[in-house]
């Protein structure tokens, strides 16, 4: 099982094949810098629909349909937390250039390890620099989909969170979830939490301390097992049990805030192949249902087969999309058929603006140029 999860993962994930790119961009906006404060309060919090199949502004009652990028990593493979302390204003430019390219939804990744010191124990100055990462998108009047429990830099991973059993770690999950939904609670600028990103309940026992999924890729490890020991319970009983402990720690100090789970594609027969993850096992507990597609060349039916699975009466996120094997006109085409499903579309942004792709000689700036020119053309979707 965790040989066919990595296979599919590197073939599938434009971060292991594209590599890393760059990030910069122009300064944003100075305003208020506490989270959630009314000063700020022109940002109206996003909840479920009437219907349960799309999302609202809580007090104008307009649509609102998720749009933006993944800000996952710099030109140097570089996580968000391994330069906000020290380069700041780098944050501050790429969300006012999101913006501009017509974005209403960040997408962002959070380590674990930097979370969460001890067992037991918060790292506060951590959910300190979140509170202004939460201000700065108050101000940018971009949403925030907070993206947690990452393990992407395996030097980042305590050793003593490896050495945990499944309860124990579910613990300190729980923990970090309850510490950072807790910080984020009065802030409008929250999108959703998501869970984890691409995370697996697996068939058959896995070896001890062997949470992470395959080798790693372009020096990250994207997907992570929920439990080493199944003791017999069907991987989607698993799944259930993990999202509800998770959920209700959220909903200690943040009930209103949409929460999901990032779920690798499944097959055009079943959405769990890869994952263990059942959607309709899920719905109880999560607000909608976000996965991760891309589009194989010729093959734009197959992948709205496999996008068809996740709806189960919940709004779909299409949470990371790119044309990685597909040209731009295809994924242009799957986006568009892709409605009759999906709810909201995030794609990928890593710092370099149309025109600096355009200069630029390399394969990985002209895929990504295609993907920006095409996400401003599409921005209507969104309203923009």
């Amino acid at each position: 099982m965790s040989h066919r999860v990595s296979a599919e993962t590197e073939r599938r994930n434009p971060r292991c094949l594209l590599g890393t790119a760059i990030v910069r961009f122009l300064p944003c906006l100075l305003a208020c810098t506490t989270v959630g404060r009314a000063s700020c309060g022109e940002m109206e919090r996003v909840q479920m629909g009437p219907d349960r199949q799309g999302f609202i502004l809580e007090k104008s009652r307009s649509p609102f349909v998720p749009w933006g990028f993944n800000y996952d990593h710099d030109e140097q493979g570089r996580l968000l937390e391994d330069y906000w302390d020290a380069e700041w204003p780098k944050v501050e430019e790429d969300f006012r250039e999101m913006k501009q390219l017509g974005a209403n939804v960040v997408r962002v990744h959070l380590q674990l390890g930097k979370f969460i010191s001890k067992p037991d124990e918060p790292n506060q100055a951590a959910l300190d620099r979140l509170g202004r990462l939460v201000a700065l998108a108050e101000r940018s009047g971009l949403y925030l989909d907070l993206t947690g429990l990452g393990c992407y830099h395996k030097q980042d991973v305590p050793a003593w969170y490896d050495a945990l059993d499944e309860q124990q770690r579910w613990a300190v999950q729980a923990r970090f979830w309850e510490a950072v939904a807790g910080r984020c609670a009065l802030s409008s600028a929250i999108f959703c939490y998501d869970l984890m990103n691409e995370p697996v309940a697996p068939g058959a026992k896995q070896k001890e301390g062997g949470w992470l999924v395959g080798p790693p890729f372009a020096g990250k490890q994207f997907v992570q097992f929920v439990t080493l020991d199944p003791q017999d319970r069907p991987r989607s009983k698993i799944a259930q049990q993990w999202v509800h402990t998770l959920v209700q720690a959220i909903r200690k100090p943040d009930r209103r805030h949409l929460i999901t789970v990032g779920l690798l594609p499944g097959i055009p027969d079943r959405a769990d192949a890869w994952s263990g993850f059942d959607p309709q096992a899920l719905v109880e507990d999560l607000d909608f249902i976000s996965v991760h597609v891309y589009p194989e060349k010729g093959q734009v039916d197959q992948a709205l087969r496999i996008l068809s699975k996740f709806s189960v009466g919940r709004p779909v996120v299409i949470e990371e999309t790119f044309p990685l094997r597909c040209s731009t006109e295809e994924l242009a085409e799957f986006i568009d058929q892709s409605r009759k499903y999906a709810s909201g579309w995030i794609g990928f942004y890593w710092g370099k603006t149309p025109e600096e792709c355009r200069q630029s000689k390399q394969l990985g700036d002209a895929l990504t140029l295609g993907w920006l020119e095409l996400f401003q053309q599409k921005a209507k979707m969104a309203g923009k």
